[in-house]
């Protein structure tokens, strides 16, 4: 099964840290270009931050100089360091990837599951 898995989300103080992990599936031998978005209550999905293969990124205005986002390709994972957090950030934390599967085809547009991050004192 294609699949990403998400880790690392909680309950933070403001001002605090957390990094959120986007681990592949063993059925993925690589991730193309990875998106962490997020959804809060009563909003739209919005892309937080991108990064493509090549190692190039783009973040979302509200979370530039705050949020970084990396890639191990040796682990198949990308990660959220997610720095100064406020309580406008509490939300649903979704990874998105085109995957390159074991078998050589693309899977576009594979989703997580999502990870609860709360941003409250």
């Amino acid at each position: 099964q294609v699949q990403l898995v998400e880790s690392g989300g909680g309950l933070v103080q403001p001002g605090g840290s957390l990094r959120l992990s986007c681990a592949a599936s063993e059925t993925i031998r690589r991730l193309v270009t990875v998106g962490w978005y997020r959804q809060a209550p009563g909003k739209q999905r919005e892309l937080v931050a991108r990064i493509l293969t090549g190692g190039s990124t783009n973040y979302a205005d509200s979370v530039k100089g705050r949020f970084t986002i990396s890639r191990d390709n040796a682990k198949n994972t990308v990660y959220l360091q997610m720095n100064s957090l406020k309580p406008e950030d509490t939300a649903v934390y979704y990874c998105n990837a085109d995957a390159i599967v074991t078998t050589g085809g693309l899977f576009p547009n594979v989703w997580g599951q999502g990870t609860q991050v709360t941003v409250s004192s």
